[in-house]
């Protein structure tokens, strides 16, 4: 089942519960509920996406918001994967890129995550893919979705650019279900459920009106 906007949200597809849970969204009515989606080999993730949604977990739980964190997968699949989230859960350790980009930053101590996660963490279900050809309208899907007026674009930079999505798709080795099913386009995302479990948003990257967005639907 496909995510709509307006309709009642496909559950979340979920490996294994590493902190709090096991919960999803038929378990939720009457609450608010915040899905953050990251990667643990996110940078952005762990700067700014996470930290302000345990800001808001504080800030909102007792007014019937509910944070959950989904780890999902669709890059770099030796380092975001669920080893290196219970990892993350256990001890605060965090890795990679993620490592780099605050360790660089002086946001870690003794190597770890200078703050703690309080909300439930699952795993996205990441599936082996079975191989299949690529065909065009998966080329133009995925374009589409991410270059704006390629169709106005040079035909020689529209025929690299295709036969460079054609064999990044090939490429995959696993698909991460949740993250499909709500059609994300990377990480950090959201996604957003009110009271009924209707499907309110869900968004890749900075959303400077969620907050907003959460007070409204916690007031309905």
């Amino acid at each position: 089942m496909k995510a709509a906007l307006g309709q009642k949200a496909p559950l979340l597809a979920v490996s294994e519960w590493v902190q709090g849970g096991p919960v999803n969204f038929d378990q939720l009515l009457g609450q608010v509920v915040l899905v953050e989606v990251f990667q643990v080999n996110c940078p952005g993730c762990f700067l700014y996406a996470l930290p302000e949604a345990i800001e808001w977990h504080e800030r909102y739980s007792e007014q019937g918001l509910t944070v959950l964190g989904l780890a999902t997968a669709f890059e770099d699949f030796d380092k975001n994967n669920l080893e290196n989230l219970r990892l993350l859960a256990a001890t605060g350790a965090v890795i990679g890129a993620t490592f780099d980009a605050l360790n660089e930053r002086c946001a870690l101590h003794d190597g770890k995550l200078s703050y703690r996660i309080p909300f439930p963490l699952a795993m996205d279900k990441v599936t082996r893919r079975e191989k299949a050809a690529i065909n065009e309208q998966d080329i133009e899907k995925f374009v589409e979705a991410r270059i704006t007026d390629f169709s106005r674009q040079p035909s020689a930079y529209q025929q690299k650019v295709r036969q460079a999505v054609r064999e990044y798709l090939q490429a995959l080795e696993y698909h991460p279900e949740t993250f499909e099913r709500f059609d994300l386009k990377g990480t950090p995302s959201h996604i957003l459920i009110d009271k009924q479990g209707i499907l309110r948003q869900y968004a890749f990257g900075n959303a400077p009106e969620l907050e907003t967005q959460l007070q409204e639907l916690l007031a309905e």
